[in-house]
């Protein structure tokens, strides 16, 4: 079954075959990966091609059939973008991904630009360079896209910066996929795309019923004069419906879009996977058809007088140019706007809430008992590896009620490892070696709750270096979660706030403080989160990480990271008038023992110290109770410690 529209209202071609040597070479190289997608540029005079991290749906997480640029280049980073010309090809990342990438990406191929990094382009820049070399030559440089993986935002952003510089964005369908269908690489990729079975979250988890939701969205959309929205957000249409599935790694969410107008509400995906019984529950409500309808519902739905809201954000070129020319501006036209679901599941109800604070407790204990069983087996002189720390903080997030799965890939990287911020599948060869950091950044999914959190301890006994980073690290982290605010605070407020401390030993990371979370959702979830770049005012029931970090390639790496949900400040709690603009602070989700061998507790002041005490409190009071003996005794003798 065709999982995809088959009109993107872009020029399609007819694309040469694929070259009789790579056919028989049998080639699946790099090297002949880049030539077949080669032999394409030169049969659609292009110059360059550019593949996204992202898919149809946006998504930072992808489907096995969608890891196009994970197909072509073998970079394997959750963010990044790769630029193949008819010459050199290039991968843009950012600094989360600085030695992931080198690691990764064949130098003999690939030239790899860490953006941010002093000599380092960016995409933008190297195409603007290519741009201004064609024009010397009397011709524009034509840059081929698939329109339905940029965002609207993305893809004006490029044109704004390259118009300027005589690159050409040529829409087409998608070269990858392709190249993909030639052989010697031509295989059933999508054979298992879309298949898994949608299933409820019933009332009682999610807090809010599906018509309840619908009827907040449409209030917004009729307050901006707004009569469609189509939605293309995968998290944002499994929170709207209340259903999850399971066809992303990681993320309990379906392939599928979504239309709402102020009398209808429209979900296209696949329907042989959707029960009966869901589809009853759903028909008053919810108008269930085949996911290839979306292009043409649309069309069917778009008239002069219609306003309709593009999210440039998360709405991708290929639904916007669906939309664009059947406006006419005399009468009707699009609303360029935020989508107001994005917001409303950011803030949670009162039930989602509890259901996050209950399974953050299970990852709690999880990852508190994995912290001991390394201690455990290191102290009995037991050799132990990466990938065993990570089948036991698994094992022990199954062995809690309603596991369903988790949230990303475990994380434990040792020695040098942990220096790489999203180190991959962990080495069942790399022991646990005497004096080395371990990073340990894992988290579940269970019904209802989505959780995160890090813990960085050492092997052994630590050496000055580790113990005065790793306790910047933690006074980062403790000004970030003690902070009280203002509304209208931003996450980009408050992450000056957390870096400072940092700043001032010439520390840094290269990654933003925080992230939003959503609820038995995408662990990564926007629009809030604490970045340089996150303008978003942080509000009561949003849900945030504090991660604070140090990495140095060669030496290790530290990570401290937790979950907060942002509360509002009772009257009891502070001294400003009830006249005055309301104060929010925040309270953890997570409640794990920071690593006392690599504490300097005489560089803490008496807030953060107090905070501190506070903490190991409240981990007493939450963890104590539903430990055995044994367990019990290790976490007492752990928050014991003087911090004088």
């Amino acid at each position: 079954m065709n999982l995809l529209p088959t009109d993107r209202h872009c020029p399609r071609f007819e694309l040469l075959p694929m070259t009789n040597l790579l056919q028989s070479s049998g080639q699946t190289t790099v090297a002949a990966k880049l030539a077949a997608l080669r032999s394409l540029l030169i049969a659609l005079n292009l110059d360059a091609y550019l593949v996204p991290s992202a898919d149809e749906h946006l998504n930072e997480y992808l489907p096995e059939a969608k890891q196009r640029r994970k197909w072509l280049s073998g970079f394997t980073g959750s963010a990044g973008d790769f630029l193949v010309g008819r010459d050199t090809s290039w991968l843009f990342v950012d600094p989360r991904y600085y030695e992931q990438a080198d690691l990764e990406a064949d130098a003999a191929f690939i030239q790899v630009a860490k953006v941010g990094l002093e000599g380092h382009q960016t995409l933008e820049e190297t195409l603007a360079g290519w741009g201004q070399s064609a024009s010397q030559t009397g011709n524009p440089f034509r840059l081929g896209y698939d329109p339905f993986t940029v965002s609207v935002q993305q893809f004006r952003d490029l044109q704004a910066r390259l118009d300027p510089w005589g690159v050409v964005l040529e829409p087409c369908e998608n070269l990858v996929d392709r190249v993909r269908s030639q052989l010697p690489w031509a295989a059933p990729a999508e054979s298992d795309y879309a298949q898994s079975p949608v299933f409820v979250v019933p009332d009682e988890l999610a807090g809010e019923s599906v018509t309840a939701k619908l009827n907040r969205v449409r209030e917004k959309l009729k307050a901006s004069n707004v009569d469609l929205l189509p939605i293309t957000k995968l998290d944002q249409i499994a929170w709207l419906f209340n259903l999850r599935g399971w066809d992303v790694p990681y993320n309990p969410v379906f392939i599928a879009y979504a239309i709402v107008t102020q009398t209808q509400a429209f979900l296209f995906t696949n329907l042989h996977r959707v029960e009966a019984t869901i589809q009853q529950t759903l028909r008053d409500a919810v108008e269930l058809l085949p996911y290839e309808a979306y292009p043409p519902t649309l069309t069917s739905l778009l008239t002069p007088a219609n306003r309709v809201l593009i999210d440039l954000k998360h709405t991708t070129m290929g639904t916007y140019q669906q939309v664009q020319p059947v406006q006419v501006p005399a009468t009707g036209k699009v609303v360029e706007a935020a989508t107001p679901i994005e917001e409303l599941k950011a803030r949670k109800n009162a039930i989602e809430i509890a259901q996050m604070q209950a399974a953050n407790l299970k990852a709690s204990r999880a990852k508190t008992l994995t912290i001991k069983w390394v201690e455990t087996q290191v102290a009995a002189g037991h050799a132990i590896t990466e990938a065993d720390v990570a089948r036991t903080i698994e094992g022990y997030y199954q062995a809690e009620s309603g596991f369903q799965g988790l949230s990303f890939n475990t994380i434990a990287g040792s020695g040098a490892n942990s220096s790489i911020v999203h180190y991959g599948t962990p080495n069942p060869t790399a022991v646990l070696q005497a004096g080395e950091l371990l990073l340990l950044d894992s988290g579940a999914q269970y019904a209802g709750g989505t959780t995160d959190d890090t813990r960085t301890i050492v092997i052994g006994t630590p050496t000055q270096a580790q113990i005065d980073r790793y306790t910047e690290v933690l006074k980062a982290h403790i000004n970030c979660a003690m902070q009280k605010f203002p509304k209208g605070t931003t996450g980009a407020q408050l992450d000056g706030i957390t870096r400072a401390t940092l700043w001032h030993n010439d520390l840094d990371y290269g990654h933003g403080t925080g992230h939003g979370v959503g609820a038995f959702l995408n662990v990564h979830e926007g629009p809030n989160g604490i970045s340089k770049r996150v303008n978003q005012v942080l509000e009561p029931g949003m849900i945030t990480s504090i991660e604070p970090g140090f990495y140095e390639p060669g030496w290790g790496g530290i990570r401290i990271e937790n979950l907060y949900v942002v509360r509002e400040v009772s009257a009891e709690q502070t001294e400003a008038a009830p006249a005055q603009t309301p104060w929010y602070c925040f309270e953890s989700l997570t409640y794990i023992p920071f690593e006392a061998r690599l504490i300097d507790g005489s560089r803490l002041d008496v807030r953060q110290r107090e905070w501190l005490d506070r903490y190991y409190q409240a981990i007493r009071t939450k963890l104590l109770p539903h430990l055995e003996a044994e367990a019990l005794t290790w976490l007492n003798t752990t928050l014991d410690i003087d911090l004088l």
